[in-house]
């Protein structure tokens, strides 16, 4: 069996990411799941790139602020206390806006676990 009590400022910072990454799946002892604590700063993106993935579904929790998802069709506010879900080969860039009063942190889970699975969208194609 195996149970761990994980605090995110217990561990380390992911380094070269456009905003705070620490990753939770390893230490959680998780190998189907993904699961990412992100905390970004107004005019900061959580992921590396506007991006959508082939086989990963996709659930953001917003534990503080508003986290904003750009899509092809619109942008989502998505407010402190609840749920962003993103189904795979559906493009979308989490951000916290320059204009946010605050920072936005998040709890993103990822499954099946896959490496390689995140590919760059342009919108403007």
């Amino acid at each position: 069996m195996g149970y761990h009590v994980v605090n995110p400022d217990d561990l380390d910072e992911v380094p070269d990411r456009p905003c705070e990454l620490r990753r939770i799946a390893e230490v959680a002892g998780f190998e189907k799941l993904a699961a990412n604590w992100f905390r970004a700063e107004p005019g900061e993106e959580l992921p590396l790139a506007y991006h959508y993935h082939e086989e990963q579904e996709e659930l953001f929790y917003v534990v503080e602020g508003t986290l904003h998802v750009e899509t092809p069709e619109e942008t989502f506010e998505v407010p402190e206390g609840s749920l962003f879900a993103v189904t795979p080969g559906s493009p979308q860039l989490a951000h916290n806006p320059e204009d946010a009063d605050g920072p936005v942190t998040t709890l993103a889970l990822g499954a099946p676990a896959v490496s390689g699975d995140a590919h760059a969208y342009d919108p403007e194609e």
